[in-house]
């Protein structure tokens, strides 16, 4: 059995196995930094390790398991994740949604050039250990740095082909990386059994209440759960069963991990971590330089899963109208895996510059996280509506749902606010991906207002003539115009206007196509629509969010399709074909706006047209957005006035 992207939904060891390679290396490589940042330049106590130790394992329980594993993967949309799928989910029973995805969508894209640096660099500067690198590679060393530079550069120069081939490895490397994170977990701890109190949650009451500013800590316990949001992006690939079972292994090699971390800490000896990370030293010397390209493989197949993660985030954004049309390409024959080369092309430049930028895992560890943060907030307020009018929950239990993760997630954030300084830059890039996400949502929410429909029945009498006046030349056999129409027997107004003023296009058959936006992500499917007989024809393809458009292909496969059926009669119907030409002859005409010398803009609105024009420009054109032949169409350039001039004065000189 398969679910509609193609991923078989069925539980066998293969499918758990890849679930593993694709769900969990975000959240996977956790143990290389968390512990790390938890202990910083403090003195090694038994307070601050057990209820380091305490808190993670609570924030797992929680945060991970509880509202990502058990609940929000329940908020499929016909087996796809993410926020914009619980957005389509939801976004009827809110007028305000909008502003809640964009910003989360915003942060959750950000976190994608954050993740890959800090990752690899955790796992190549464990090189330091080794005696041959011990003089030359040393945190911040240059060498390192380029090491790091030149992974992500191939990591993502090698997007372009797709992952098909190598992507097979990933799961049972990852099973390598878990089982290995639990082997070196339970060696610790049979030499320190006592930390298994930790688990008592009030150690991690005694750290955030009683230790000098133990609150504070929450900013890097955090970055034990920061692949959840990503994990529930990623459900469309593996399916909800596949990705609870797998966690019950991942969950378990993790707590054992973070547990063992904690065993050594309490057993090393010494009272300052000195720059020391706890995942490596755990690791036995004869170990090391194997645990170091395990775990090198691991935070690359965690990047990866980042990366295509964010490629599927903006091919939806794109679909439901939050981002400009970019190209959008299919590298392999594997459904549902996309190369977007101007996101490659960002992600890469951002992940270079965080890594010149910091320098070391430890510097962006200080920033990390402050994003996700947002996100899954944003993903909270979004799954109460879900929880409300979709499963039907009782109102009571929502509110306590609300309070209990709005007391954790907020306390997350006030902690992580504490990173703004380290981060300051950062802050750019989200603002610049929030006001691109703005503005083309908000611009064409302003266009669709100045759209006007007509009803098609008082343009019959003229259809008629003008497909039989010999005087007017014809423009093509067959005339498709794109229209926002879904109401059958109404067109827009500006299609009639370019049909019958100035010059009459005359044609044997009109076309009036309508692209459906649906909830289903993989829907694909199309309705007709006689208008008038023999001479208007409407056709809706419904178009789930996920599915690529080739609108050209789709309507002819469906003017195909109407032939060999002998629908409509267009089988007796010339179709422009000639003994010099096979082809028949189409013509989709497309009618761009373009901002009118006669608008008198307030501030706010001109600034926002403008910018939106601006982002037109530099996407991809009507035809290719709709995946049209540029030797088919015919661009009609129409003027858009939203606040004409009024005060108009002009002096005639006598």
């Amino acid at each position: 059995m398969e679910n509609k992207n193609g991923i078989s939904s069925k539980i066998t060891a293969a499918s758990l196995l890849v679930a593993m390679g694709i769900i969990y290396g975000d959240i996977g490589t956790s143990p290389l930094y968390v512990f790390k940042a938890i202990i910083g330049d403090r003195t090694i106590t038994e307070q601050l390790v057990y209820g380091g130790v305490s808190c993670v394992f609570w924030t797992l329980v929680f945060q991970t398991t509880f509202k990502y594993i058990w609940l929000t993967l329940r908020a499929d949309n016909h087996g796809e994740g993410g926020i914009f799928s619980l957005y389509a989910l939801v976004k009827r029973y809110g007028k305000n949604l909008v502003f809640p995805t964009i910003l989360g969508a915003t942060t959750l894209l950000a976190d994608g050039i954050i993740t890959p640096p800090i990752s690899v660099a955790s796992a190549v500067e464990g090189l330091s250990l080794v005696a041959a690198f011990k003089d030359i590679i040393v945190p911040g060393n240059t060498l390192t740095i380029g090491i790091v530079v030149c992974i992500l550069s191939l990591l993502f120069f090698f997007q372009r082909f797709g992952t098909q081939a190598i992507g097979k490895f990933f799961g049972p490397i990852m099973m390598v990386w878990f089982s290995m994170l639990l082997i070196l977990g339970l060696n610790q701890i049979a030499s320190h059994a006592n930390i298994l109190q930790a688990l008592n949650p009030m150690y991690a009451y005694d750290l955030l209440l009683n230790y000098p500013s133990g609150f504070w800590l929450l900013g890097a316990v955090f970055l034990c759960t920061t692949g959840a949001e990503a994990l529930y992006s990623d459900l469309g690939h593996c399916g909800i069963k596949n990705i609870r079972i797998s966690w019950i292994f991942v969950k378990f090699s993790l707590i054992i991990a973070y547990l063992g971390q904690a065993a050594w800490l309490m057993n090393q000896g010494s009272d300052m971590l000195a720059g020391r990370n706890p995942f490596f030293e755990i690791v036995p010397p004869w170990f090391l330089i194997p645990s170091i390209i395990v775990a090198t493989f691991a935070t690359i197949i965690a990047s990866q899963a980042l990366i295509s993660g964010s490629y599927t985030l903006i091919s939806e954004a794109i679909n439901l109208n939050f981002w400009p049309r970019v190209a959008v390409r299919q590298p392999t024959e594997s459904k549902g895996q996309i190369y977007i080369p101007s996101v490659n092309a960002i992600l890469w430049f951002g992940c270079v510059l965080m890594m010149v930028y910091f320098k070391e895992s430890s510097h962006m560890e200080a920033a990390y996280g402050f994003s996700i943060t947002i996100t899954m907030m944003m993903t909270t307020l979004l799954l109460s509506y879900f929880l409300i009018y979709r499963l039907k929950w009782n109102k009571i239990y929502v509110i306590g749902f609300l309070m209990i993760f709005s007391i954790i997630e907020i306390s997350f954030f006030i902690a992580n606010v504490a990173k703004i300084k380290e981060r300051w830059m950062f802050l750019f890039f989200e603002l610049a991906i929030f006001m691109v996400m703005y503005v083309w949502y908000k611009a064409r929410f302003i266009n669709k207002k100045f759209i006007k429909y007509v009803d098609l029945g008082q343009y019959t009498q003229l259809f008629s003539e003008l497909t039989q006046d010999e005087t007017v030349p014809q423009f093509s056999t067959h005339l498709i115009y794109l229209t926002k129409s879904k109401v059958r027997h109404e067109i827009d107004e500006k299609i009639m206007q370019s049909i019958f003023a100035k010059k009459p296009k005359k044609a044997a058959v009109y076309w009036f196509l309508n692209i459906n936006q649906m909830e289903d992500p993989y829907t694909l499917n199309y309705e007709v629509s006689e208008l008038i007989d023999d001479k208007v024809i409407k056709i809706t393809i419904n178009m789930g969010f996920k599915i690529t458009p080739r609108t050209e292909l789709y309507f002819k496969k469906i003017v195909q399709d109407l032939v060999e059926r002998k629908e409509l009669n267009l089988h007796n119907k010339p179709d422009g074909s000639t003994k010099y030409n096979s082809e028949p002859d189409f013509k989709f005409v497309i009618i761009q706006k373009f901002l009118s010398v006669e608008n008198e803009f307030v501030v706010k609105d001109g600034l926002l047209l403008e910018a939106y024009f601006f982002l037109k420009k530099l996407g991809l054109s009507d035809e290719q957005a709709f995946g049209l032949d540029k030797s088919d169409v015919v661009i009609e350039q129409v003027p858009l006035i939203y606040q004409a001039v009024t005060n108009l004065k002009i002096a005639r000189n006598d």
